[in-house]
C-alpha cells in the first residue's frame, strides 16, 4: 500500500445523512484529493497524519475509498520519508524579525506598543490554529503563517508606495487581526465550531480588536479606521465581507489577504488540478 500525507481535511454529509471526509493527499510523487465514506468528524486522520489505503476507487476525476479500505497511521517524525511535505508553523524568531523592521517604519508612537503587546499575545494561539478547513493555510499553524505572509508583504511593499495616505500601523494591526476569530471558528484539528455559523471570524475579530483599542484608550476615530479594515478585508459583499474597503489601508490589506490565500491554494493543489476556489486549473 502507498502511504501518503494528509494535507487537508473538510467533512460533509451525504443526502442520505452517512457521514464522509474529503481528504487531500500527498506522496513525494503524486498528489490528490478523494472521498473517504462512513467517516465521521472525530475519526482519523487528522491534518499532518499519514495514511495509506487497501483500496480506491477511481472514476475519472473522482477518487473515493471505503472507511473500511483506510488505514490511518502516525504523524511523520524528522527521518520518516513524508516529514518535509508536513506544513508547519514558522519560528518564533522570524516573527519577531519581521515586527520590529514593520516597527522601524512606524510613526504613531501611541500605537506602536500595542502593536508590540497584540504581536507577542497572537504568537501561540495563531501557530495552534489553522486558516481554513481546506481552502488555504488548512494545517496547525497556518493561520500564523498566513497572517506572516501578509504582513512581510507589507513590510515589502510599503516602502514602495508614492503615497502619504497609507497609515502603515492601521494595516498592521488590521492584519495581527483580520482572522483572529478562527480561533473561535475552529477547532485546533480544523474542524468548524458553532461560533463560525452564529458569529463568524469576520465579527469576532473585529469586536475584539475594538474592545482591545478601547482598553488602551485609542481615540475612537482612529479605532473606526482601524476596525474598518477588518470588517472590510474579505474586499466583496458577495464573498462575505459586510462592507467594502473604503480607505487605502484597507484596499491594500484585502489584496495582502487574498494573494497570501491564492498563493497557497497554488501550492496545495496538485498539477492539472480544478482549484476551485481560483476558479481555473493550476499548471507546475
Amino acid at each position: 500500500m502507498n502511504e501518503y500525507l494528509v494535507i487537508s481535511r473538510s467533512n460533509g454529509t451525504t443526502k442520505t445523512g452517512s457521514p464522509f471526509c474529503t481528504l487531500k493527499l500527498k506522496n513525494l510523487t503524486e498528489e490528490f484529493q478523494l472521498a473517504v465514506w462512513d467517516v465521521r468528524p472525530t475519526d482519523e486522520p487528522v491534518v499532518g497524519q499519514t495514511v495509506s489505503f487497501f483500496a480506491i476507487q477511481d472514476n475519472g476525476d473522482k477518487k473515493s475509498a471505503r472507511k473500511l479500505d483506510m488505514h490511518p497511521g502516525m504523524v511523520p517524525q524528522e527521518g520518516h520519508p513524508l516529514f518535509n511535505l508536513v506544513p508547519r508553523p514558522i519560528k518564533r524568531e522570524v516573527w519577531d524579525e519581521c515586527i520590529n523592521r514593520l516597527l522601524t517604519l512606524c510613526k504613531d508612537e501611541t500605537l506602536k506598543p500595542i502593536i508590540t503587546e497584540f504581536a507577542d499575545v497572537l504568537f501561540k494561539p495563531y501557530s495552534q490554529y489553522p486558516a481554513a478547513t481546506s481552502v488555504h493555510h488548512a494545517f496547525k499553524g497556518g493561520l500564523l503563517n498566513h497572517t506572516y505572509q501578509m504582513l512581510h508583504m507589507l513590510e515589502g511593499i510599503y516602502p514602495t508606495l508614492p503615497y502619504n495616505n497609507v497609515k502603515i500601523e492601521r494595516c498592521i494591526l488590521s492584519i495581527l487581526f483580520h482572522d483572529y476569530g478562527k480561533v473561535y471558528e475552529y477547532s485546533k484539528d480544523g474542524e468548524p465550531q458553532k461560533d463560525m455559523y452564529l458569529l463568524g471570524h469576520i465579527y469576532i475579530s473585529a469586536n475584539r480588536l475594538q474592545a482591545e483599542l478601547k482598553k488602551h484608550e485609542v481615540q475612537q476615530e482612529e479605532i473606526d479606521y482601524i476596525v474598518h479594515i477588518v470588517l472590510s478585508h474579505h474586499g466583496e459583499l458577495e464573498y462575505g465581507s459586510p462592507i467594502m474597503p473604503a480607505t487605502a489601508e484597507a484596499i491594500l490589506v484585502n489584496h495582502l489577504d487574498n494573494l497570501s490565500a491564492k498563493l497557497d491554494v497554488v501550492e496545495t493543489t496538485g498539477n492539472m488540478e480544478k482549484a476551485f476556489a481560483l476558479g481555473t486549473h493550476v499548471i507546475k
